[in-house]
């Protein structure tokens, strides 16, 4: 038996495909609004609202409720797994929402924009709008309600069939979509982005005329509508139609580049929002005073205080915008005002942000400039929000605006940051706590309009003492629904006899009492739920996940589940994704000070130490997946109860480094702040290899400056490996002094205790340090030194590597016939070994002895192994380097274009990874090609 309810087109119910009898069209619309809200209670003054208004109530409003509830449900009783429950606060339709149209709808979209395969999205929007048979909530009593949920879903269908046509678009449809376009421009003339889809697909149906013709149509009726010109992209579009500009070609006609991901960072919006219908005006009415409504910047700095809703705000405002953005949402909680930790650095929020744009890690620049140049130019001309979060100040804020006009910016911040204003030209919206009535709103939504009702003097008191800030009325409406049968007099009470001092953290209104809130709903939780709210607020960086908080807990997983669960329903703790917990901040600092006084210190350290050894121990097995060469390092029995989390693979080890990179860099400051020195060096050690890979530098360079400052106190072993690694990360940042001061220190400390295997390693940086300076010759002492004592070692793979680097500084002082033997020799060692990244290495050096040995045939054959074996690793660092190098040989033997086409090639490489000093020199070598053609031409 299948059972549809119906919503999008007449409101109807079917089983087996037969109508089922409703009734008049009233009873249809309570029908209507009980399964728009599927699954939630629905008050009887908002049946009342939504079924009735604007048309006269009924003589006796309530018992009409009651009698038409009853004749649905009459009417629902055949239909097997619905049903229409009574609660004390309302009524609530009980049913999978796959039945009804709507939700099914909304699921099928969600699906589509989730995924990265247009075929497979391509099916579920087209899945999505299948559903739809006319206008919805057709067939009921016309109300405001009903007016403004069909207009919304007729917005939403439109901006769904506006994603359809852009991957259709893509995938060369465009012949299919003509006849449709058409229909749609007929009935939403002013649209300009349906304008640049049918633009687009006339232009590639071969109908370039009609595309420019339609152009000056929908000029001449924006003038006579509207009285505004095209919008800029649309501008571009028909400049390029106008041109002919080769890539506005379809996929039949050239090859297409992987698809960009579309980044969908937006956490969850609040599912209880209520009020604040200024402020969203405020925010609507900056979108549309901007000039170009498709090119709007909007940078709304909603100051307040901490709790009061700013971030909840900004995510419902962007939330019921979303068709306004269709190149994606990208999100960064900046935590300007964390009380365990700094505000996020600026290259961690922009790499967050160009690892949610696609960009391929190994292309990513090490500068921290030249990420956000990138970050720029991937985002100049996309209709995009952008969401900085809880940011400190106007400088954390600035690096973060991009330049294009298209992309709307809301930042969050307690404080009034009025250097955007000066600077940056940015619309302010102050939030202030809301009004009494919306307080209101906010409680009788959590706790129904009948308990509010019940109670008016006792939700006066509650409703004062949280003085308007939503977070401490979301505390209250928590409790009171987690004790449904407790008057909410007894909790008025409860909350007026405990004063506090918290309202101190709050200086920009001191009516706000969240400590008092804050006490009383922790003394509320069972004895353990208490135990680890003031446990959690000890846990290193931004959030925790369920296995770090077993193991700072020492509880058992499900346990712990149980544990974060209550929390997070008394509103002490947030799920933001699944399965990772965080606090708000003043929470946080509430539960710091309630962890200090309810656990003495050796508690408190004895957990601070378990999350800590969850973490290294964790990291030590996943970086042992990543690269099982490694030399192993003994780390410390690890504490009690601190089990580290089992990883499958190498894939999997990643990606945990990806999503706990902040936590286990807070960890180890944690553990210098507490003198746990073992930790701090082998936190550094276990980050190196994920820090390389994923190119975080400055990262890298913050985790082995911290292992220095702790190498007083360790084995000697461990000291000079720190020293290596810190010279070797300053070496990658040119800061050359530096550099070669910690690479003869552990040169040193190697040498004294006769360990060869560290002084080679040690040798082998330096080569690369001095090649740095330019200075080939104490690159070459150094590099020989390494070979002689890698051979001492018997470690083929070490020699191999010390015998290329031999041959390459040989080969950079001239000295050919050396070089060519020595990196002959490393060339059979790495292939009978299988080490395809020192094998590419050395061919590069073989194609460079080669050019310079005038065999430049030779020398294009050896770049173009090296190249196709650094392409394979994903290595587009090195693979620019070849490509410049390559193109020597080819000038050399006359083959001028293939020499301008791997220079273009190798130029854009060293743009993309920063390194303008090197793109500007290949710059010049085309320009001198250039040249030279002009003047053979002449």
């Amino acid at each position: 038996m299948t059972v549809e309810f119906r919503l999008l087109g007449e409101v109807e119910a079917a089983v087996d495909g037969t109508p089922v009898t409703i009734g008049f069209a009233q009873l249809r619309g309570l029908l209507g609004v009980l399964l728009v809200e599927a699954n939630h209670v629905v008050s009887v003054d908002q049946l009342l609202d939504r079924a009735w208004r604007p048309h006269r109530l009924p003589r006796h409003p309530r018992g009409a409720v009651h009698q038409r509830i009853a004749l649905v449900r009459k009417a629902l009783a055949a239909v097997p797994g619905v049903a229409v429950t009574t609660h004390p606060a309302g009524y609530r339709l009980v049913v999978d929402p796959q039945l009804v149209d709507l939700h099914r709808f909304r699921a099928l979209c969600e699906q589509a924009r989730a995924g990265r395969q247009d075929d497979r999205a391509v099916d579920s929007f087209t899945r999505a709008l299948g559903l739809w048979r006319g206008d919805p909530l057709a067939g009921v009593t016309d109300t405001d309600w009903v007016g403004s949920v069909r207009t919304t879903l007729l917005q939403q269908r439109h901006a769904v069939e506006l994603d359809l046509t852009d991957i259709r678009l893509r995938l060369g449809q465009h012949a299919g979509l003509l006849a449709e376009l058409a229909d749609r421009v007929e009935r939403h003339p002013l649209d300009e982005r349906l304008a640049g889809q049918y633009l687009l697909a006339l232009y590639r149906g071969g109908r370039q005329a009609d595309a420019l013709a339609r152009y000056e149509q929908l000029r001449r009726d924006l003038a006579d509508e509207l009285g505004v010109s095209p919008s800029p992209p649309l501008r571009q579009l028909y400049q390029r139609i106008l041109h002919a500009a080769p890539d506005l070609a379809g996929p039949a006609a050239r090859t297409e580049p992987p698809a960009t991901p579309v980044p969908r960072q937006l956490p969850a919006p609040p599912r209880l929002f209520t009020g604040r219908a200024a402020e969203l005006a405020r925010l609507d009415a900056i979108l549309t005073e901007q000039p170009d409504t498709g090119g709007t910047v909007m940078i709304s700095a909603i100051g307040g205080t901490g709790g009061i809703g700013k971030t909840w705000l900004a995510l419902h405002w962007a939330h019921t915008r979303l068709h306004r953005f269709p190149d994606g949402q990208l999100h960064v909680d900046l935590r300007g005002f964390d009380p365990a930790g700094q505000p996020v650095p600026l290259v961690t929020a922009v790499r967050g942000f160009l690892d949610s744009l696609g960009v391929d890690p190994a292309t990513i620049p090490v500068d921290p400039d030249a990420q956000v140049r990138l970050y720029r130019s991937l985002v100049a001309g996309k209709r995009m929000v952008i969401v900085l979060d809880n940011a400190r100040d106007t400088d954390q804020v600035s690096p973060l605006l991009p330049g294009s006009p298209t992309c709307t910016v809301l930042v969050t911040s307690r404080r009034h940051l009025g250097g955007l204003v000066t600077a940056h030209g940015a619309h302010c919206v102050d939030l202030d706590v809301v009004s009494e009535r919306e307080a209101r709103d906010l409680l009788t939504r959590h706790l129904g309009h009948d308990r509010v009702a019940a109670e008016p003097e006792a939700v006066d008191e509650l409703v004062a003492c949280c003085a308007g800030l939503p977070l401490a009325l979301g505390i209250v409406a928590a409790r009171a629904t987690r004790h449904p049968g407790f008057p909410l007099a007894v909790l008025a009470d409860e909350l007026r006899d405990r004063s506090g001092r918290l309202d101190a953290l709050d200086p920009g209104d001191p009516r706000v009492t969240l400590r008092t809130v804050l006490s009383w709903s922790h003394h509320a939780l069972s004895d353990a739920a208490g135990v680890a709210f003031g446990l959690l607020s000890l846990a290193p960086g931004p959030d925790i996940g369920l296995p770090a908080a077993a193991g700072l807990l020492g509880r058992p997983s499900g346990a712990t589940r149980a544990l974060l669960n209550e929390l997070e329903n008394a509103c002490l703790l947030q799920q933001h994704t699944p399965g990772r917990y965080r606090m708000h901040d003043l929470v946080r600092l509430y539960a710091t000070e309630y962890a200090t006084q309810r656990h003495d210190p050796a508690e408190r350290e004895t957990a601070l130490r378990r999350v800590l050894d969850f973490y290294l121990h964790t990291a030590h097995a996943a970086d042992r997946l990543v690269d099982s060469r490694r030399p192993a390092v003994l780390l410390e029995a690890r504490a009690p109860d601190a089990n580290p989390h089992e990883l499958p693979d190498m894939a999997a080890a990643m990606s945990w480094f990806e999503t706990e990179h902040a936590n286990l860099v807070a960890a180890q400051r944690a553990a210098l702040d507490h003198g746990w020195d073992a930790r701090v060096w082998q936190l550094a050690w276990v980050l190196t290899t994920f820090h390389a890979r994923r190119g975080h530098r400055q990262d890298d360079l913050s985790a082995w400056r911290a292992a220095v400052d702790v190498a007083a106190h360790l084995p000697d072993l461990a000291a000079a490996r720190a020293h290596r690694y810190l010279g070797r990360a300053q070496g990658e940042l040119d800061r050359h002094e530096d550099a070669s001061r910690h690479l003869h220190q552990s040169l040193a400390l190697a040498e004294r205790d006769r360990d060869t295997a560290e002084q080679a390693l040690a040798h082998h940086q330096l080569a690369r340090a001095w090649e740095r300076r330019e200075d080939n010759s104490r690159a070459l002492e150094h590099a020989t030194r390494a070979l002689e004592l890698c051979r001492a070692l018997d470690r083929p793979a070490w020699e191999a590597n010390a015998l290329n680097g031999v041959g390459w500084h040989a080969s950079r002082l001239g000295d050919y016939d050396t070089a060519r033997a020595h990196c002959q020799a490393a060339l059979t060692l790495h292939r009978r070994h299988d080490n395809p990244s020192g094998e590419a290495d050395t061919l590069d050096s073989l194609g460079y002895i080669d050019h310079h040995t005038g065999h430049h045939d030779r020398a294009i054959d050896h770049y173009r192994q090296a190249l196709t074996l650094f392409r394979r690793l994903g290595n587009t660092y090195e693979s620019a380097a070849t490509l410049d190098r390559l193109g020597h040989p080819y000038v050399a033997l006359g083959r001028h274009e293939l020499a301008r086409v791997v220079w273009r090639e190798a130029a854009e490489l060293y743009e993309a990874h920063g390194r303008d000093s090197d793109a500007a020199q290949v710059q010049r070598r085309l320009e001198s090609l250039d040249e030279h053609a002009g003047e053979g031409s002449r």
